[in-house]
């Protein structure tokens, strides 16, 4: 008898997993949120922004808690209105219904302007949005404010509660390159584009938060470069969405050309970055972990939004190599699957 329960039970053991496996493989169960994310983006601007909020709409991983659309600079080709954040509001509604997913996640437009000074917050739906997401005793999974463009959102929201600080993690995508790690391209823009929307922003946040911060900076979201082929065969053949993305790039691309500015076959998709360094973090001790980051004292910003050495700052990461392959394949795969 005592044999026999043993072989019983050696059974159960080998054969249970086996069984739960297969079940979860084919179910949609496989796969649920263990983090929670806000993103915040100049969708009416830039169109990397819609590539990476639809990718991180399609990423199981993540509970999107809410959508904030931010302003650009005064007078930005992309958009000269005054009205910029309410524009990105609306094209972020515009994609949700696209993935008929209207309706199911908060979106809310930020301030149309930025920062008058590092020391003064702007007030707006989006600054509230994220300091209640932030201050909720009711969960206990991690925070991730997604930032791929000005900062004039989570640096308001810092000044306003200090207190979230230590309950969020800031994902931005901007400043220039460290020169002790990378040089800047050639023709550069100074200060890099998205500081430059919001240098008050900025300069709140790393000079005066303690905010934990990874930062993506220009060397590093030049990376991912989305060639004009992979546009065309594994973009825009799958469904809706893809098209959707396709037309708003491939528009862009043929309106460049008429100014005369040749920009090739590639495009760079830098806000990117945001759902790779998110959603896609490895399984167990969970972290990007296919992405290499320095530990850096955090500079100061000065008034012309260039970097300054702070022996005092704060430890933040700064991602200089990108997996760039994980980020597409899975943005490929995702669009194919959704399409089915």
């Amino acid at each position: 008898m005592k044999k026999r329960a043993i072989l019983v039970l050696l059974l159960l053991v080998f054969t249970i997993p086996c069984v739960v496996f297969a079940q979860i493989a084919g179910g949609s169960k496989a796969v649920s949120p263990r983090m929670r994310v806000i993103i915040d983006n100049d969708f009416s601007g830039d169109p990397d922004g819609l590539f990476a909020l639809a990718h991180l709409l399609l990423s199981p991983s993540v509970d999107v808690r809410g959508i904030i659309g931010s302003h650009l600079k005064v007078g930005d080709g992309f958009d000269h209105s005054q009205t910029q954040a309410d524009n990105a509001a609306k094209k972020a509604t515009e994609l949700l219904t696209l993935l008929k997913m209207n309706g199911q996640i908060p979106v809310v437009a930020g301030s149309n302007t930025g920062m008058l000074n590092d020391s003064t917050a702007v007030k707006s739906a989006g600054v509230d949005m994220i300091i209640k997401e932030a201050l909720r005793a009711d969960v206990k999974t991690p925070l991730y404010i997604l930032c791929g463009a000005g900062l004039t959102e989570i640096a308001s929201a810092a000044l306003t509660e200090p207190k979230i600080a230590g309950k969020l993690t800031l994902v931005w995508i901007g400043g220039a390159e460290y020169t002790d790690l990378a040089l800047p391209p050639p023709n550069y823009s100074n200060p890099e584009y998205n500081l430059n929307i919001d240098i008050a922003a900025a300069r709140a946040v790393f000079n005066h938060s303690q905010l934990k911060l990874w930062q993506v900076p220009r060397n590093a979201y030049r990376q991912a470069l989305l060639p004009y082929s992979q546009l065309q065969t594994r973009v825009k053949p799958y469904g809706e969405i893809g098209k959707y993305l396709n037309t708003v790039l491939e528009n862009l691309m043929t309106r460049l050309q008429q100014y005369h500015l040749n920009i090739g076959e590639t495009y760079i998709l830098g806000d990117s970055p945001l759902v790779l360094l998110t959603a896609l973090q490895s399984s167990f001790e969970a972290d990007p972990s296919s992405s290499e980051y320095v530990l850096k004292n955090c500079p100061r910003i000065n008034a012309q939004g260039a970097y300054e050495y702070n022996a005092d700052g704060r430890n933040i990461r700064v991602y200089q190599r990108l997996d760039i392959n994980l980020m597409f394949n899975d943005f490929f795969a995702k669009l194919e699957l959704n399409a089915k």
